[in-house]
């Protein structure tokens, strides 16, 4: 014990100066926050966040982990940041869905989180102005896109502005059942798909209920004996849940892509995605020629989905996300080909890669 005395007394010491100068940065953002005020800045800019987060994961000599030196600084940003101004954050809801997970991931603790019932609330929350940013699902690795998000997206004037890929690990859950004695289960329909062999497989014939959401489907297991339902562990630890079998999708690498919308776009990051939004013409190889253009000028190309246009029938929209930024010239120059040769081309927007998840 004695040899540990120096080395606590030095760990104090240590902690004392990063509280200091904790403090000292949190002045400074103050008066950005004041900058931002009389200029009408953005609070948050996402191409900044992920410039800071490069810089001193690539400084970091070590032993503290990169991965935790994001987590670390994740949290000292929100906290910052909402001094300079409550930044609120609707998700679709109630708490503890994978949506409410990823809006915690990509903005960090210190935000104002917002649940919303409906996707289609969460992008009339910030398109009134009741919350800054919005956080919706727009594509699973095994079940593919949210059509919702995609549907709500193409009829408004939101931004996308940020993306997070979450790792999805659904965990069977239940107010003190057994599995024996399950009846229904409920989950949302994306969930239950996630898990649909799981399910079939260990509880063959039980009723399988699609809700709202996973979070939502934690409430009405909590709530009614020999149900159960199928959501992540915080979901459990929220509504007083029993988890009765962790990892249950059936497919282990199972991801979602979640979208941050605002009624703001946001400069170049260096590493950005472009998603887009193209209604071609009516005659033999137009699709064709929108493709082309990027391939002559050589703009990496990683989606491209129709989904029907809902204002005539068999009349399709094509959503299409590309490497780049439109304010750099591959894209642009790509941009301006495709612009003269479809019937118009909207750009939702750009944002920094994500990093992928932690298993």
């Amino acid at each position: 014990m004695e040899a540990l005395t120096p080395l606590r007394k030095r760990i104090d010491e240590i902690d004392e100066a990063i509280l200091r100068l904790l403090n000292e940065r949190a002045g400074v953002v103050l008066e950005v926050g004041r900058v931002k005020h009389r200029t009408n800045a953005a609070v948050h800019v996402p191409e900044r966040e992920a410039a800071i987060l490069q810089r001193l994961t690539g400084a970091n000599p070590g032993p503290f982990p990169n991965d935790a030196v994001r987590a670390v600084f994740k949290e000292i940003i929100s906290y910052c940041l909402n001094m300079e101004g409550p930044i609120r954050v609707a998700y679709l809801g109630p708490e503890a869905t994978y949506t409410h997970l990823a809006a915690r991931r990509y903005f960090g603790s210190g935000c104002q989180f917002v649940p919303c019932e409906t996707i289609a609330d969460v992008v009339q929350a910030v398109a009134k102005g009741d919350a800054i940013y919005g956080m919706v699902p727009v594509e699973n690795s095994t079940q593919g896109s949210v059509a919702l998000t995609l549907d709500e997206m193409a009829v408004s004037d939101l931004t996308v502005c940020g993306e997070v890929v979450e790792r999805i690990h659904h965990c069977l859950m239940a107010n003190g059942t057994d599995m024996a004695g399950i009846t229904e289960v409920f989950s949302h329909p994306q969930s239950l798909a996630q898990c649909r062999h799981w399910l079939h497989t260990h509880l063959p014939g039980t009723v399988l209920t699609e809700v709202a959401s996973n979070a939502r489907a934690a409430q009405l297991a909590a709530r009614k004996r020999g149900t159960a339902a199928v959501a992540a562990r915080l979901a459990a630890e929220v509504y007083g849940l029993d988890v009765l079998v962790e990892n249950i999708e059936d497919n282990a690498r199972n991801r979602t892509r979640f979208w941050v919308v605002s009624r703001e776009s946001h400069k170049a990051s260096g590493n950005d995605k472009t998603s887009l939004l193209i209604s071609v013409k009516h005659e033999p190889g137009s699709l064709y020629t929108m493709l082309a253009a990027f391939e002559r000028n050589g703009v990496n190309l990683i989606k491209i989905e129709s989904r029907p246009s809902k204002m005539e029938a068999w009349e399709y929209l094509f959503f299409i996300d590309v490497l780049g930024h439109p304010d750099q010239a591959p894209l642009r120059a790509a941009l301006e080909e495709v612009r003269a040769s479809c019937l118009w081309v909207r750009v939702l927007g750009s944002y920094p890669v994500p990093r992928e998840p932690l298993a």
